[in-house]
């Protein structure tokens, strides 16, 4: 049904350096999250650091970025 013949042409090394590129395009639209809206539901004198849902996002995209590379 589905033919991925082509990708058999397709290098590993070639393959990894698209994964990291969509990382980093991930980690970059993460960021460009307006901060109100990344601290939804918190009241502006109670925000942490460790509220910032951006942080959090960044943190598990940087995670499987690891993941990716070391394997």
């Amino acid at each position: 049904m589905l033919n991925f013949n082509w990708l058999a042409d397709v290098s590993h090394e070639t393959a990894r350096m698209v994964f990291f590129i969509l990382f980093a395009l991930i980690a970059l639209m993460i960021i460009m999250i307006p901060n109100d809206y990344a601290f939804k539901g918190i009241e502006p004198e109670r925000r942490k650091w460790y509220n910032n849902l951006k942080l959090w996002g960044v943190g598990a995209v940087a995670m499987l970025f690891t993941v990716y590379y070391i394997f």
